[in-house]
């Protein structure tokens, strides 16, 4: 079985306060399926997109509540080898929070903070395989998009780590530059300095395709979790729309052009 690619965004968790009420939302608002899955100690869901596995969910552990961390979603990294990737994240700055740990039948992974502040994780699964698939269907994770306080730091640390390279920078005016990052020729997400006013610090915010953004966007508020900007468009015809569970764990939304 192939190796998973170096740097691609292969898991997403949440973890929240309030486990049921996350098992209600995000199967209304996106259609995912939620499927119990078994770890020692742990009330532990697989979110489902048709038959494919593509996340999961927990409860926030209660050190991590004591470290302030809030509901949120975290995204892992790819990489072959998750012990070189931490040392040399920590040479680079980073803050290691949890790990390296090696979860049976699972795979080996790390949590840490990026020297900005922004929090992810880096995992090598016990059976790699090709990794999450380049054209991402109405379901999957779709695109990552990091807030930082230093936007060429940030991507720098990143590079050295996962290899990703810089495939345009769009002037969007008073909001600054918008840095998309790829690899091996594919657009992964984008980058930019976070607005002063921005009272979240740094942090990394998964988008998920939707056949229509404004219908989602509907049924985000109808399922009491909170709209923090859009819909709107973006370059390219796309929508968007980033928004609230009703937790306060943030995530995004977007449908292709063509579609609402």
């Amino acid at each position: 079985m192939p190796e998973m690619p170096l740097g691609r965004f292969v898991w997403h968790e949440l973890m929240t306060t309030d486990v049921p009420a996350a098992k209600a939302f995000y199967p209304r608002v996106i259609g995912w399926d939620l499927q119990q899955f078994p770890m020692p100690g742990v009330d532990y869901s697989m979110s489902m997109n048709g038959d494919t596995p593509i996340g999961g969910l927990m409860e926030l552990p209660q050190e991590a509540r004591d470290m302030g961390a809030p509901p949120n979603w975290l995204g892992y990294i790819s990489t072959p080898d998750v012990d070189a990737t931490v040392a040399e994240a920590k040479r680079r700055g980073a803050q290691v929070l949890v790990g390296p740990v090696e979860t049976p039948t699972v795979g080996r992974w790390a949590i840490l903070r990026d020297p900005q502040g922004a929090v992810f994780a880096v995992f090598r699964a016990a059976t790699p395989g090709g990794g999450p698939p380049t054209d991402p269907a109405i379901g999957d994770f779709s695109w990552h998009e990091l807030a930082t306080t230093d936007l060429d730091a940030g991507f720098g640390f990143y590079s050295a780590l996962f290899g990703w390279t810089l495939e345009a920078d769009h002037d969007m005016g008073p909001m600054g530059i918008y840095r998309i990052f790829g690899s091996e020729g594919r657009q992964l997400g984008g980058m930019y300095l976070k607005p002063a006013d921005m009272p979240a610090p740094s942090h990394w915010l998964p988008y998920t395709r939707v056949a229509s953004v404004d219908e989602a966007a509907g049924r985000v508020t109808d399922a009491r979790g909170t709209i923090l900007h859009g819909p709107a468009d973006v370059p390219g015809g796309d929508r968007i729309v980033m928004c609230a569970d009703p937790q306060g764990a943030a995530f995004a939304l977007h449908s292709t052009a063509g579609n609402g």
